[in-house]
């Protein structure tokens, strides 16, 4: 074996899947949100970035 043919990838050496069909969606559009839907979500937007982050769960070994 050549030094071309190890430093070769052959798994790039295959073209890559075709997409799946999942992947594309030809249908129906999501429906707009509403002023108090967007009220809302910018209301619990600005609580989550003021509010300190949750601590991580304690192991048995520290609550001990």
């Amino acid at each position: 074996m050549s030094n071309t043919e190890r430093d070769v990838d052959h798994v790039l050496a295959y073209p890559e899947p075709p997409a799946s069909p999942l992947w594309h969606r030809h249908g129906a559009k999501a429906r707009p949100l509403t002023d108090a839907q967007r009220k809302r979500n910018r209301e619990l937007l600005d609580i989550a970035q003021r509010s300190p982050r949750p601590r991580s769960p304690q192991t048995l070994a520290e609550a001990r």
